[in-house]
């Protein structure tokens, strides 16, 4: 029936809703198709627009609908990869990234030039655009490795870096190269250059984050974030074209200026990456593929012999790079694939380029024919060598990407053999819950999908009144926030008395190893829940317990003010919150500043030293001097304090008097209290030598130990 209508309207196609049905057919069945005979979806979608586009079976036109969605696709890639950043990593490697982006220019513009003049013939001018050209590339295959989720990998981080460095550089040849065509290359240009993308570059990086915090702190609705974020990076985009450079620059950095406000698991993220991988890339793909003129081999040696070099040439220059780049760091083969699956397509910034340069006039023939900075033959090379290095840059990604993923799955299946991570939120309160369930998301492990749960206590009196369907709207209110970033979250309703008593026996039903509390926003700590909470909960389970007052979202804070008290390091569920405390550092990109006596500081410093993780340390002894800490918090800090169990290594008796200093003196500020994980009573033993104590675990004593330990107690 539709191919009916379709040879009825005849082709190409102008009727706009079948026009956009015909290419959400494409999107659906052209990967799964195309995956049977293992072609990676993103080359299937570039290969499914050549067939339908106009040097295909002409049933569309890139016309100026396809070229809108496409453009849209494109700052997309880009924007996402400089969402996906780590930029703890990203500063550790930026000097690997400046090398890397050194490589993926220099060895292109070098063999792009010498190819030029001395194989094809070019003018010195065309030679230097059509090797910056080589020099470019597109993250193409980007989102390969965010399916396979290995965009955290060092390899990806620093070719991503490089990228920014090699495009802008090549971007910037390009208009110098049209300035000395045209004649308006000077002194002027050169200032008015400089002085917009200094300009430009400032704006993006310092402005933006302050707009965005402003924006997310005070607007919730889902829909006005996700439309707010669109309208940043399209506004990126506008101002790098307006300082002389390309749009894709532009959508980078702002993915970079934002990348810290939109943490990895958070829903806005989950929305941003859908939409663009459901709609906007496919269309970018799409009309990649239509620009492919199969043809153009057949019209003369010219073009294929163009064709020929400028690919051959691109892949192999763009090869030697990933090479050196996998030596120099000594990185794994499947790194290398990485780097070369990502730095080898051509795209953006070659289409750019081109199209430009066949755009200039740079005089004209005996025949009155207009003599153009590049040719026909290259304009046709050019789409050839785009198809070619695509294809070529997909199947190394995804072939490096898998073996990647393998491996990493592997170590994380090791690693949650040790321990299994089940998170409880406790649900009382319908104006934290979204935020809850945000934390909740934030701390988790990555490959915990499943094991998070969210409960709600209610009254039996009132079971079956409306409270009771209140609870139920809650817990779906709860699901719907999880399942906006794909995580399944368990529902609870329990009917007791004591919620302190539901609680507990929940957390033993189910084996939960972290419970997440929440207090509300506008009313400080009421003693009952302190008392209910060390009383019950507390002195009953062995979880670790986080109670969260969340006065702005997680996602806005700039850092973390984290207190320890002395003889942190001595609690079973050491390791357990500074693992925490490294995934929210991780996910949101914000600061850690640890606040401890030295000996507990060294020790947190060689922990996250081992993964690679940065923070702040500053020497804190005197907890009877709590207040001192409001001298450095800052509006956008959020203070987690390390508190403990009554008769425990880390417990200090001013503890008591946390709750009323949070009351008085820090209500502008989020706060979470964390209870570490404590085994029983017998965890540690305090072991008496010449009147002095040593607190030691009972995992670190031996059975003679164990022995001595008791014998010099009962002296």
């Amino acid at each position: 029936m539709i191919l009916l209508t379709i040879f009825e309207l005849g082709l190409p196609l102008t009727n706009p809703v079948l026009k956009f049905l015909v290419i959400l057919v494409i999107i659906l069945f052209a990967p799964i198709l195309l995956n049977k005979i293992k072609i990676p979806h993103i080359l299937g979608l570039i290969i499914a627009g050549a067939i339908i586009g106009p040097n295909g079976f002409n049933l569309l036109l890139r016309d100026s609908s396809i070229i809108l969605s496409g453009t849209a696709g494109l700052l997309y890639i880009m924007f996402l990869a400089g969402l996906d950043v780590n930029i703890a990593e990203f500063k550790k490697n930026s000097s690997k990234s400046l090398l890397f982006g050194i490589y993926t220019f220099s060895i292109p513009m070098l063999f792009g030039i010498l190819s030029s003049l001395y194989i094809l013939n070019f003018s010195i001018l065309t030679s230097v655009l059509v090797a910056s050209m080589y020099a470019s590339h597109t993250l193409i295959a980007y989102p390969i490795l965010s399916k396979l989720g290995v965009t955290k990998n060092r390899a990806v981080n620093i070719t991503v870096g490089g990228t920014l460095i090699t495009d802008t550089l090549a971007l910037l040849v390009l208009a110098v190269i049209v300035g000395v065509a045209t004649g308006e290359v000077n002194s002027a240009f050169w200032a008015k250059l400089s002085f917009s993308i200094l300009a430009f570059g400032l704006t993006v990086m310092f402005v933006f984050p302050l707009i965005a915090r402003w924006f997310l702190k005070r607007y919730h609705d889902n829909v006005s974030q996700y439309i707010f974020v669109l309208a940043m990076f399209f506004l990126g985009a506008v101002l790098a074209e307006a300082a002389g450079i390309e749009a894709i620059i532009g959508a980078f950095l702002s993915g970079l200026a934002l990348n810290r406000l939109i943490p990895s698991t958070s829903p806005l993220m989950n929305r941003i990456e859908f939409v663009g991988n459901a709609i906007f890339i496919p269309f970018f793909l799409i009309g990649v593929g239509m620009l492919v003129d199969y043809r153009a081999f057949f019209k003369d040696f010219e073009t294929i012999k163009v064709a020929i070099v400028m690919t051959t040439i691109a892949s192999l220059s763009k090869f030697i790079a990933a090479w050196l780049t996998q030596k120099t760091f000594k990185f794994s083969k499947d790194e290398r694939k990485l780097i070369f699956g990502l730095s080898n397509a051509q795209a953006a910034a070659t289409l750019a380029a081109v199209l430009v340069g066949y755009n200039v006039i740079i005089g004209e023939s005996t025949n009155g024919e207009p003599i153009r900075l590049l040719s026909e033959s290259i304009l046709n090379g050019t789409i050839i060598m785009i198809l070619v290095t695509c294809t070529l840059a997909t199947f190394s990604a995804q072939n490096g990407g898998k073996n990647i993923f393998l491996k990493e799955s592997s170590m994380d299946e090791n690693k949650e053999g040790q321990h299994t991570e089940k998170i409880l939120i406790s649900i009382s309160n319908p104006d934290t819950i979204e935020e809850l369930v945000n934390l909740s998301t934030i701390i988790k492990s990555k490959n915990n999908k499943k094991e998070l749960y969210a409960l709600h206590i209610a009254n039996n009196n009132t079971a079956k009144s409306g409270i009771s369907l209140g609870a139920k709207k809650m817990l779906e209110r709860a699901e719907i926030a999880a399942s906006s970033t794909d995580i399944q979250l368990n529902k609870l309703l329990r009917y007791d008395m004591s919620i302190a008593n539901g609680i507990t026996g929940v957390i033993k039903e189910h084996n939960i190893s972290d419970l997440i509390m929440g207090l509300h926003v506008k009313k400080g700590i009421p003693e009952s829940f302190m008392g209910k909470l060390a009383e019950g909960i507390l002195s009953k389970c062995n979880t670790t317990t986080f109670v969260y007052k969340p006065v702005q979202p997680i996602a806005t804070i700039k850092r973390h003010i984290i207190v320890v008290p002395a003889n942190a390091e001595y609690v079973i569920g050491f390791p357990f919150w500074l693992s925490k405390m490294m995934n929210i550092h991780l996910n949101t990109g914000s600061k850690l500043v640890f606040y401890a006596n030295e000996p507990t500081i060294s020790i947190i410093r060689n922990m996250l030293a081992k993964h690679s993780i940065e923070a702040g340390y500053k020497v804190f002894n005197d907890w009877n001097d709590f207040l001192i800490l409001s001298r450095d918090l800052r509006i956008d800090d959020n203070l987690i304090i390390i508190l403990s169990r009554v008769n425990k290594p880390s417990y200090n008796e001013n503890m008591t008097k946390i709750p009323g200093y949070l009351d008085k003196h820090f209500l502008s500020n989020s706060f979470i209290l964390l209870y570490p994980m404590q085994i029983g009573v017998k965890d540690y033993e305090v072991i008496d030598l010449n009147n002095a104590s040593l607190i030691v675990p009972i995992e670190k004593l031996d059975a003679i130990g164990k022995d001595i330990a008791k014998l010099l107690k009962r002296k």
